[in-house]
């Protein structure tokens, strides 16, 4: 062997021992139980703080790194679900070639879908981890906690640890704190129907007071419409799954006398939807004019789509698009915006129907994930349906907080799934 051969190997030496302590570390019991507080941390802290959830999913992200079974993570990637949050993401990075706007809007397009990035490991850590459940929890355990202070605040708002526009949002908006809620009580749904079925009355009738709670609480304090929308759905693939059909009918006819009940009992309620009728009649965007606004984008939106049908404008092209529509413009059509209100729409403006199909691609593939009739499937289902469903009157995905919703909901619940059938993967 030549000198500069044992120097190179003398040199690799140190490098091969420090790798080969890692993945020994990567393998123990504490490495395992602190990674996993990390993930449980995040959850915990997605309705409370961006920051804390940014930096806990950071952590995780490097923990989980040294653990990967790269050999295995490629072959995963043969997987749509793995695959295509992956190419949706890759889209938006090839698009900042074809846009037209600047380069810094055109790298901040890349960022509302980059999370997407984290789905194959969560769904391969997942696939290994007994401890996705705990996830669950810790959200469910964290929401909650802002339920109740949301009702406290409601009577007291100087107790709000937030400024925020709405009474009874102790934290960042009434948006955002719905969806929570929704999906915790929806998730809520089938363990008290398991509980109720064998017998265990407390546990049922616990359930079912929290779901009871979290939905009173949309109905009386605060809630968005898009959940009001999204309630429906989720309430009809649960009966479709899970309820014989006599026990749906009688289920639909309590829904209806409870809501004839919440209508007659909720001026909050009465207000929320009386405002759709006045918000439609507006034209211009001071005091209320949320359902004319969307309308308005909606219209753009099309007529940007069909000026570039394939490939779209490029990432970051949104505001481009409006801006330079806006000129000449009074009111809502004047209106400059970066989202136009709808998951679809904000896609396609950016990358045409390449985008759309790689959208619903990746929705339907994570939809796949979840043909079982378990509480870990319903979970992941309930989570890509209110996400599907949410995105029609929203950009849901590209939001910050319920696509971190989806990526966790699905990642979490996806490897799960997966883990069921592949059972000698368990850490």
């Amino acid at each position: 062997m030549s000198t500069e051969s044992h120097a190179i190997g003398a040199g690799a030496a140190p490098a091969m021992r420090w790798r080969d302590r890692v993945r020994a570390w990567s393998g123990t019991d504490a490495y395992v139980r602190a990674t996993d507080i990390l993930i449980v941390l995040a959850a915990a802290s997605l309705p409370w703080s961006t920051s804390l959830l940014a930096v806990f999913m950071l952590l995780w992200l490097v923990a989980v790194i040294p653990s990967v079974d790269w050999e295995q993570f490629i072959l995963d990637l043969a997987r749509p679900a793995f695959a295509l949050p992956i190419a949706l993401v890759a889209l938006a990075v090839i698009g900042v070639t074809w846009s037209e706007t600047g380069w810094a809007e055109r790298l901040q397009g890349i960022k509302p879908l980059s999370k997407l990035l984290l789905l194959p490991f969560l769904l391969g850590y997942f696939q290994r981890s007994q401890r996705g459940l705990f996830v669950f929890a810790a959200f469910l355990v964290s929401c909650t906690l802002l339920m109740i202070l949301s009702w406290i605040v409601l009577a007291l708002p100087q107790l709000k640890l937030a400024h925020t526009a709405s009474d009874g949002v102790p934290v960042k908006n009434y948006l955002d704190q719905s969806q929570e809620f929704t999906l915790c009580a929806f998730a809520l749904a089938l363990p008290a129907l398991t509980a109720l079925r064998a017998g265990q009355w407390r546990i049922a009738a616990g359930a079912v007071a929290l779901i009871l709670l979290f939905i009173a609480n949309m109905l009386y304090v605060v809630s968005a419409r898009t959940a009001l929308v999204t309630m429906p759905v989720l309430l009809i693939l649960f009966a479709s799954l899970h309820l014989s059909r006599r026990a749906t009918r009688l289920l639909f006819a309590a829904v209806a006398l409870a809501s004839l009940l919440v209508w007659t009992t909720s001026p909050y309620l009465r207000q929320r939807i009386a405002d759709v009728g006045i918000e439609y009649r507006a034209q211009d965007t001071s005091g209320i004019a949320s359902t004319a606004q969307r309308l308005t984008y909606w219209r753009k939106s099309m007529k940007f789509i069909a000026a570039a049908p394939w490939l779209g404008h490029g990432t970051g092209s949104i505001r481009h698009m409006f801006t330079q529509d806006a000129i000449g413009q009074t009111g809502l059509n004047a209106e400059v915006i970066n989202n136009p209100h709808n998951q679809a729409f904000n896609v396609a403006i950016q990358w045409g129907l390449l985008g759309i199909l790689l959208l619903y691609a990746m929705w339907t593939s994570h939809i796949s994930l979840f043909a079982g009739r378990d509480l870990v499937s319903w979970i992941g289902l309930a989570v890509v349906a209110q996400n599907i469903t949410s995105s029609l009157l929203n950009s849901h995905l590209s939001d910050f907080h319920e696509g971190w919703m989806y990526v966790i909901g699905v990642g979490v619940a996806g490897g799960m799934a997966l883990r069921a059938h592949r059972p000698e993967k368990i850490l």
